[in-house]
C-alpha cells in the first residue's frame, strides 16, 4: 500500500498551534496510548477505537430539537423528564444520533482517515509554516501506538518537505522510535518520573522502556533537536528532587532542552462527555512552587 493511502484512527486536527513545536503548527491527534495517566487532558485519546460522547452544553434541548432521540433505534438516547439522556449500555454504535444532531452535542471521538487526507489539510497552511518555521506535529494519545500509520504520515510528510515533530510518551519498541527519528525534524519526549514503581502505579507501566528509548535517541541521533517535558502533577512528582533529577539526567548539549509543565484541568469536561469520573477531582497546581521550580531550572541552564 502506498503511504498516502495508509489509514489510521484520528480524533482531532488542530490548526494554528504555537505550543507544540517550532513556529505555527498543525497538530494531528491519533487515538490509542499505552499509558493511562489520571491527569490526561485528552481522555478521548486513550482507547484505540472510536468512542461515543455527549456534550450537554451544546445541546439545543429536547424541547427545541430532540432529533437525536427520535433517530436512535435502540432507545440509548431518549428524553427523560424533558432532558436528553444517553445510556451507553444500550448504544450499538450505529451513530444515527450523531448524524441527526445539528450542533455536535452527540459526537464520536475518532474516525478512520488516510495519510493523504491529513496532509492535504496540513498543506492548506503551508504559507504559515514557511514564515514561522512550523509544520506538522503528531500527538495523541501516543502517535506511535499506531506505528504503521504514524510512520507512513512521517514518510509522506518528508516527501512533501513538511517539517515534522512528534509528541511522545516513549513507550513502544525501540525500532519504531528509530525509524521515526530518521524521518523527524524534532522530537518532544515526555519523562514523567524516574521512580519506576511510582510511574507504574500512576500510569500503568514502568519507565524502563521509556528511559531506554530516550537514551537511545541521545546516543544514535545526537543532532536531532529534543525537547524533554515533564507535567508536574500534585502528589505524584511535585518535588524539587523529582524534577531536578530528570533535568540532571539529560545530556548538556544545544540540541536538548527541558521544560516543566504546570498541571491543568482543561481536559476535565471531556471525562464527563465520555461518561467517566475525573480521577484528580479537586487537585490544583501549586503556582508558587512552579514559580520557584522554573527559576531553579532557568538557573540550571545558565
Amino acid at each position: 500500500m502506498l503511504d498516502k493511502h495508509q489509514t489510521g484512527i484520528v480524533f482531532n486536527i488542530q490548526k494554528f498551534s504555537v505550543h507544540d513545536g517550532e513556529g505555527i503548527r498543525t497538530l494531528v491527534f491519533l487515538k490509542g496510548c499505552p499509558l493511562h495517566c489520571p491527569w490526561c487532558s485528552n481522555p478521548e485519546s486513550q482507547r484505540r477505537e472510536p468512542e461515543r460522547a455527549y456534550n450537554p452544553t451544546r445541546c439545543l434541548s429536547a424541547e427545541v430539537c430532540g432529533r437525536c432521540a427520535r433517530a436512535c433505534p435502540t432507545g440509548a438516547v431518549r428524553v427523560v423528564n424533558g432532558l436528553i439522556c444517553f445510556d451507553r449500555s444500550m448504544c450499538t454504535g450505529c451513530n444515527a444520533c450523531v448524524r441527526a444532531c445539528p450542533t455536535g452535542a452527540q459526537t464520536v471521538y475518532g474516525e478512520s482517515v488516510s495519510v493523504d487526507h491529513i496532509l492535504k489539510r496540513v498543506e492548506e497552511d503551508d504559507v504559515f509554516y514557511a514564515r514561522s518555521g512550523g509544520g506538522l506535529t503528531l500527538s495523541g494519545g501516543e502517535a506511535l501506538a499506531q506505528p504503521d500509520f504514524a510512520l507512513a504520515l512521517l514518510r509522506e510528510a518528508k516527501a512533501r518537505r513538511i517539517h515534522a515533530t512528534i509528541e511522545t510518551c516513549g513507550h513502544y519498541p525501540t525500532d519504531v522510535l528509530e525509524e521515526a527519528c530518521r524521518l523527524l525534524d524534532a522530537l518532544i519526549f515526555d519523562v514523567k518520573c524516574l521512580d519506576s514503581e511510582r510511574h507504574k502505579a500512576s500510569t500503568g507501566v514502568g519507565n524502563e522502556l521509556i528511559l531506554r528509548n530516550l537514551h537511545f535517541v541521545f546516543e544514535h541521533f545526537p543532532d536531532l533537536p529534543v525537547l524533554v517535558r515533564t507535567p508536574v502533577i500534585p502528589g505524584f512528582n511535585d518535588t524539587e528532587e523529582d524534577i531536578l533529577s530528570i533535568r540532571e539526567m539529560l545530556p548538556k548539549r544545544s540540541t536538548v532542552r527541558y521544560e516543566a509543565l504546570t498541571y491543568h484541568r482543561m481536559g476535565q469536561p471531556k471525562y464527563g462527555y465520555l461518561g467517566r469520573p475525573y480521577p484528580l477531582e479537586g487537585v490544583k497546581a501549586d503556582e508558587a512552587f512552579m514559580t520557584r521550580l522554573n527559576a531553579m531550572l532557568k538557573a540550571y541552564q545558565q
